[in-house]
């Protein structure tokens, strides 16, 4: 289903992180991982997008979504994955993160992201009109201005590489 242009700014951004998911998987898969690095990307990520990010989530879309009785068991699954999810942000801003929490952060980040798209956004579409969108909408932008617009260019050591 087409994303609804009110959630488009949300869904750019979990492309940005489901970029850095496939990066940092690929480097996990071919052993190739520099942990101070990584853990370096991941908290630019979370300081320049992802904190924003979730706090707009938990302010404007996911109490939206509550409001529809179909949805707020994953609103809850929703919120308790971004406690889990700023835990491993936060390990990452005061320690570098070993490998197994590296792997933890990929499959746990893409697959929120995959829950939020495939399933509440869809969801979303199915039951709210677009008056309603409009004013989520618009509660979004206020609740996104903070996030930055800078673009977090790859180190040496996190691009993604070729494989042979």
């Amino acid at each position: 289903m087409l994303r609804d242009k009110n959630l488009v700014p949300l869904s750019r951004q979990h492309q940005h992180a489901l970029a850095l998911c496939v990066r940092l998987d690929r480097a996990l898969q071919a052993g190739e991982v520099d942990r101070e690095a990584w853990s370096e990307e991941i908290r630019q990520i979370f300081a320049l997008e992802v904190a924003t990010h979730f706090a707009a989530e938990e302010k404007v879309v996911f109490p939206t979504a509550a409001g529809f009785p179909g949805l707020h068991p994953l609103v809850d699954e929703l919120l308790a994955e971004h406690i889990s999810l700023t835990n491993l942000f936060t390990r990452a801003t005061t320690e570098t993160l070993d490998a197994n929490s590296l792997r933890s952060f990929v499959d746990q980040l893409s697959a929120h992201i995959r829950k939020e798209e495939q399933q509440l956004f869809e969801g979303l579409q199915q039951v709210m009109t677009a008056d309603q969108f409009i004013l989520v909408g618009k509660a979004l932008e206020a609740a996104l201005a903070d996030a930055s617009n800078v673009c977090i260019v790859p180190t040496e050591a996190t691009r993604l590489r070729l494989r042979s």
